[in-house]
């Protein structure tokens, strides 16, 4: 995807940088407006949080609507809602794991099957493949991966790294002194934004 924008925006490096964010988080382009799933999303607060100011968010759209190839794609597009970042919350780890282009499918499947016969339970599965990118596949399990099975995810052919996200140990940081939930998720969107900056 990212070979078809860079073609299409190749001269326009600002319209580039909003039609990727829009690609990336799943935003579409319909009428004149851009939309998360059917909510229409601010162009101010999307010009602010890409970095660019409002114009270059009309010009875009404007682009999109009327190339025939963009606009097919961007109308479609949908955010993919995951476990993968409140899994480690609800006492769920996560695999994620870099595998070599050219063994994907193969390591892909060789996973699901270790976990199969290692009777883990996979709560959400999920895989990228993209040219431009690391391959990577992400395995949300209710539980604790065995020690064994760990081993043998390390021994498949195209096996590059694997990263497992464990509980978070120290609940009681996230717990909110206004709210009457246990997990606030004002707090933990605070937590996870602190620790990216």
């Amino acid at each position: 995807m990212m070979l078809i924008l860079e073609a299409y925006f190749k001269n326009y490096p600002a319209r580039k940088k909003v039609a990727e964010f829009l690609f990336e988080n799943g935003l579409s382009v319909k009428g004149g407006k851009i939309y998360l799933k059917n909510v229409e999303v601010p162009i101010s607060e999307l010009a602010r949080a890409i970095g660019v100011n409002r114009k270059i968010i009309y010009h875009t759209i404007e682009y999109i609507e009327k190339t025939y190839p963009l606009k097919l794609i961007f109308e479609r597009l949908n955010p993919l809602p995951s476990l993968i970042d409140v899994a480690p919350l609800m006492g769920w780890e996560v695999l994620e794991i870099d595998v070599e282009k050219d063994n994907y499918q193969g390591a892909f499947a060789e996973v699901m099957r270790i976990l199969a016969e290692n009777g883990v339970p996979v709560m959400e599965v999920f895989g990228r493949n993209l040219r431009e990118e690391t391959s990577k596949i992400f395995i949300v399990i209710d539980g604790t991966l065995p020690v064994e099975t760990f081993a043998r995810i390390k021994d498949i052919r195209g096996f590059q790294k694997l990263i497992l996200h464990t509980p978070e140990k120290e609940k009681e940081r996230l717990v909110c002194n206004y709210c009457e939930v246990k997990y606030c998720p004002k707090r933990v969107l605070l937590e996870a934004i602190s620790q990216r900056l």
